[in-house]
């Protein structure tokens, strides 16, 4: 299955392709799962009679928060994939370049961090379990797919040095600490 990336990534697509070719995923992730989190888990709710948690604004609030920094993160891993990466997020156009710096300083996986933050708030926004449930379920699939692939993929692509970012950057979860070589003041 390596193989099969690693053929992917020898070959770089124009900007536009890459776009052209992040449309649908686009219309899946930022559409299609929201709505289904939102609306299949109230009533996915209602079906396995799982109670909802409403507590008025504040499920607007703390899920609008995590909206929005699940956004901010997400948005900001893909741009620097699509110009600096110069490929896409999709394993069919992976980027051409190990991207280290913006986003990535703070975690290997901002867009998946990001992900699972916006759709958390979505869930919280909603006030369902279940939509949280698939949240859940996806997030555990998702971190499979990096952890078994592409991590494999990324150290067969760039070697060493992406071994070494992967010494000093944490999987998901931000470190927000000065790095190495920088001025302690």
């Amino acid at each position: 299955m390596i193989s099969r990336y690693l053929k992917w990534a020898q070959k770089e697509h124009s900007l536009d392709r890459r776009l052209k070719t992040l449309l649908p995923a686009g219309l899946l992730f930022l559409i299609l799962f929201p709505l289904a989190i939102a609306g299949g888990g109230p009533w996915l709710d209602t079906r396995f009679g799982l109670p909802a948690f409403r507590f008025g604004l504040l499920n607007y609030l703390l899920g609008g928060l995590l909206i929005v920094v699940g956004m901010v993160f997400g948005i900001w891993s893909n741009v620097a994939e699509i110009s600096r990466g110069r490929g896409t997020p999709l394993p069919v156009m992976p980027t051409q370049e190990l991207l280290i710096d913006g986003p990535f300083r703070y975690c290997r996986n901002p867009m998946t961090l990001g992900t699972l933050l916006a759709y958390t708030g979505v869930g919280l926004a909603a006030g369902t379990p279940a939509g949280l449930g698939f949240v859940f379920l996806f997030g555990s699939l998702l971190i499979a797919y990096l952890k078994i692939i592409e991590e494999k993929e990324l150290a067969a692509r760039f070697g060493e040095a992406y071994l070494a970012y992967k010494r000093t950057v944490p999987f998901l979860i931000p470190a927000f600490r000065k790095h190495r070589g920088q001025d302690e003041r």
